[in-house]
């Protein structure tokens, strides 16, 4: 059962949760960013060391078409030629229509720059293996045969987990160190694959390197000629609002409104507002109802029937309010009205009568039946037999 709060009580919560809400907002809005963590993959929105913002940045600096690329593999151009899709370093599986939409891409004449074990399964004729040795971090790798993607780039610094499984002829590899081929081009119908064995060149960390740089723009081709979708939608990104919000500290804010309008709505109760009286039901007939009876009454030359309701509604008023009988004859309710409301005003008696008379003549006029029933009006507004509010009239005592 709830405790009943008092008025003050109540305006104190209601304060105290307004002021409560409004330091949350202003905390959310204040407080100064996170420090940047490395996200673990080249992101084009990454800040961090292993992210990707600055090499997009780059390009976009550099007058390439660049763009933020969140729709699925099957929403590519469908004339792709001139067009280059950055995967780099995709966290997130690929479905068959996703793999088969990038295949396609490529066949049409696309160009795929693609960095990691993971692009590699995206890519038609993609395989890879594990690096010789495992772990070795950061490590430079020269170029072993004459390429455009080795312009200004002998040699470049990746730390690779995977190296290239050149199992398909016309699969070149670019930079090699032993076995490893962490850098593999090939053509597939009327496009062009580039394979990184990691996303390292193109990362805020790795693109200072000596020869990454040079390799990254390479890849990508010359400013100008080339659209750039860079992808996010394999990093987790799909367009929608939910998923953006999903990482700020907002959708941690709404769950905790969420809680407080459940715990609202579960303790919430009747007893806990103010208690008010029912409002009744109007017994007011409406207007329309009226102007049609009294149409009908007009019609029938029925004014003695009009003034026989008023009277008879009137002798209801005022036997209710002396205590008398409704068959009480007009003698005993004017002597009731004169000894107990105090009216000794003349007039009321004839009224009374001349309400008796006019009821039961069929020749009655409308003038006459309008005066008696305005006369019975007047009468039951002086002796207040009809409820009203007291501020807008004072009764007849007080005058």
């Amino acid at each position: 059962m709830p405790v009943p709060l008092e008025p003050a009580e109540r305006k104190f919560l209601i304060l105290a949760g307004s002021v409560l809400l409004a330091v949350l907002v202003l905390a959310l809005i204040l407080a100064p960013p996170a420090e940047q963590q490395p996200t673990g993959y080249a992101s084009s929105y990454s800040a961090g060391s292993d992210g990707a913002k600055a090499a997009f940045l780059l390009l976009r600096d550099l007058g390439y078409a660049v763009e933020h690329w969140e729709k699925p593999p099957t929403q590519l151009p469908t004339e792709p030629v001139g067009t280059v899709l950055i995967l780099s370093q995709p966290l997130l599986p690929s479905t068959a229509d996703e793999s088969q939409a990038i295949r396609a891409f490529i066949r049409r004449g696309g160009h795929v720059l693609a960095t990691g074990p993971i692009a590699a399964r995206l890519l038609p004729e993609g395989g890879t293996l594990e690096h010789e040795p495992q772990g070795t971090g950061w490590g430079t790798y020269r170029a072993v045969v004459p390429s455009p993607l080795a312009r200004g780039a002998p040699e470049i610094t990746m730390a690779p987990a995977a190296r290239w499984q050149m199992a398909h002829f016309g699969h070149l590899a670019i930079y090699t160190e032993g076995v490893n081929s962490v850098v593999v081009s090939y053509s597939y119908g009327k496009g062009q694959v580039i394979w990184w064995a990691a996303a390292t060149p193109l990362s805020n960390a790795g693109i200072r390197q000596t020869g990454n740089l040079n390799l990254f723009l390479n890849s990508v081709g010359p400013p100008g000629e080339r659209r750039v979708l860079w992808d996010e939608y394999f990093h987790g990104r799909r367009g929608s609002l939910w998923t953006y919000f999903a990482g700020t500290p907002i959708s941690w804010g709404m769950a905790q409104l969420g809680l407080f309008a459940v715990a609202l709505l579960l303790t919430f109760a009747r007893r806990s507002g103010p208690v008010r009286p029912p409002v009744p039901e109007s017994r007011l007939s409406p207007l329309e109802f009226v102007e049609t009876l009294g149409d009908l009454y007009h019609r029938a030359h029925a004014a003695g029937a009009a003034v026989g309701i008023a009277n008879q509604r009137f002798r209801y008023l005022l036997t209710r309010r002396l205590g008398l009988p409704s068959t009480a004859p007009t003698a005993q309710l004017f002597e009731a009205v004169r000894d107990r409301l105090g009216w000794k005003q003349p007039g009321f008696y004839e009224t009374l009568q001349r309400a008796e008379r006019a009821a039961r003549d069929p020749a009655l006029d409308d003038a006459a039946a309008l005066q008696v029933v305005q006369a019975l009006e007047q009468y039951a507004e002086l002796l207040q037999l009809k409820p009203r509010n007291p501020e807008e009239h004072r009764g007849w005592r007080n005058k």
